[in-house]
């Protein structure tokens, strides 16, 4: 069996797994992002609230998640 052969088998082809996986990456950044030290009974932490945390994060995440769903859907177009 021939590389192409054995791809064909698969229902997403290569730049749809690459497009998932840059997409994953991005959703891991966004988590990165969010992270941070707690806010403690004993000490509050003001840096709950910050725009990287509550904003950027999210925000980077949900564009990752975008990414792999068009990842997902992405079909390469037939040359006739």
């Amino acid at each position: 069996m021939q590389k192409e052969d054995t791809f064909k088998q698969f229902a997403l082809g290569k730049k749809n797994l690459l497009l998932i996986a840059i997409g994953f990456l991005v959703v891991v950044l966004g988590f990165i992002l969010m992270t941070g030290k707690p806010s403690l009974d004993t000490a509050y932490n003001p840096d709950i609230f910050s725009f990287r945390r509550i904003v950027l994060g999210p925000g980077i995440s949900l564009a990752g998640f975008l990414f792999v769903i068009a990842g997902i859907l992405y079909k390469k177009k037939d040359k006739e």
